[in-house]
């Protein structure tokens, strides 16, 4: 069984930082492309971050780029989202997310979600 657990959310001031972390377990970990993903409260889900499998690729949101970093271990099977410089329009629920294959954007593509991890950025 394919399982995804997304944890390190949490209330974060404005200027803040969080690290989330995604921890996989029942699927060949290094043969999946990861993404992060966030639904803010009336918006659709939107991406967030991507890695490919290798980790050598990365694509990020404009609007999280410079701020974000995502990274994985294949040993360890964990993806993390370091998020520095919160901003209260960065709040919303992240999910993580697997796809066999190479990376992609679009979030009907990914087979495998987690579910989810609260981020709250705010005074």
């Amino acid at each position: 069984e394919v399982l995804l657990q997304a944890s390190g959310g949490g209330l974060v001031q404005p200027g803040g930082s969080l690290r989330l972390s995604c921890a996989a377990s029942g699927f060949t970990f290094d043969g999946y492309t990861i993404g992060w993903f966030r639904q803010a409260p009336g918006k659709e889900r939107e991406v967030v971050s991507v890695i490919s499998r290798s980790g050598g690729g990365t694509f990020y949101a404009d609007s999280v780029k410079g701020r974000f970093t995502i990274s994985r271990d294949n040993v360890k099977k964990t993806v993390d989202l370091q998020m520095n410089s919160l901003k209260p329009e960065d709040t919303a629920i992240y999910y993580c997310a697997c796809r066999r294959g190479g990376p992609v954007l679009r979030r009907e593509l990914y087979n495998y979600w987690g579910q989810g991890t609260l981020v709250t950025v705010s005074s």
